[in-house]
């Protein structure tokens, strides 16, 4: 007997109702079992039932990614009883902005948690489940703080930097085996609700002024289809208004 087709798994970490939850979706449309993660699960309630609607499978796990102990028993769980995974994205912000007198060191331990060292725990186990099988793609999501610091973002780039570093360091080894390391440096505003309400000038700054979520995932799916050929490995993401 030939043995079952198990799912192909898309395992977004950190599926806000922006970013996270359009990739997702994305995923989703084309065949791909999602897996998303909040460290609440039932903020992942709208994205389910918008999944679900459209036609496509997908699993909701309240998960802290700075947890060990979690974070491995998740990737157990998924390659055991829902499927191999083929796409992982680290999709978590951690975004503060204090300056360097106020920034305590809660507060930065916080952000270097959930941003460096959740991305090294979570991306470990999704390049344990992939170098076996030989295939697959992990993509990090960046902002402008991965490349340059700014006033009141200490701890914010001190993690975006990490991240990115492990990104480059993933690349470099996993590349030979067939698995494409992206990371993505996403420099602007996103359409959501907290852009909305404390930036509305910039929301409101005309048609395609800031960006659309689901282009963001579209580019993502792009990263995913890449001949290993010509892969990227970081690529920047901005609004044509955008000043840079």
């Amino acid at each position: 007997r030939m043995p079952m087709a198990r799912d192909k798994v898309c395992v977004v970490i950190g599926a806000g109702d922006a970013t996270g939850g359009a990739i997702a979706r994305r995923f989703a449309r084309e065949g791909y079992t999602a897996v998303v993660t909040r460290r609440a699960v039932d903020k992942l309630q709208h994205l389910v039932a918008q999944i679900t609607k459209e036609g496509g499978k997908v699993h909701p796990f309240g998960s802290d990614a700075r947890d060990e102990t979690q974070v491995v028993e998740l990737f157990r769980q998924i390659e055991t009883e829902i499927g191999e995974i083929e796409v992982f994205v680290f999709n978590i912000g951690g975004n503060v902005r204090f300056d360097i007198r106020d920034t305590t060191a809660r507060v930065y331990r916080k952000v270097w948690e959930m941003t460096a060292f959740a991305g090294f725990l979570t991306a470990r186990e999704a390049a344990k489940a992939m170098a076996p099988r030989k295939k697959g793609t992990i993509i990090f999501t960046g902002a402008t703080a991965s490349l340059r610091g700014g006033r009141g973002f200490s701890a914010f780039a001190g993690g975006k930097h990490a991240v990115r570093a492990l990104a480059q360091s993933m690349a470099r080894e996993l590349g030979p085996q067939n698995i494409h390391v992206a990371h993505v440096v996403i420099d602007g505003a996103i359409d959501t609700e907290w852009i909305k309400a404390n930036f509305p000038e910039r929301y409101n700054a005309g048609p395609d002024a800031i960006l659309a979520p689901d282009d963001i995932a579209e580019t993502y799916w792009q990263l995913h289809r890449q001949k290993r050929s010509a892969w990227t490995f970081e690529m920047d993401l901005r609004p044509w208004k955008e000043s840079w």
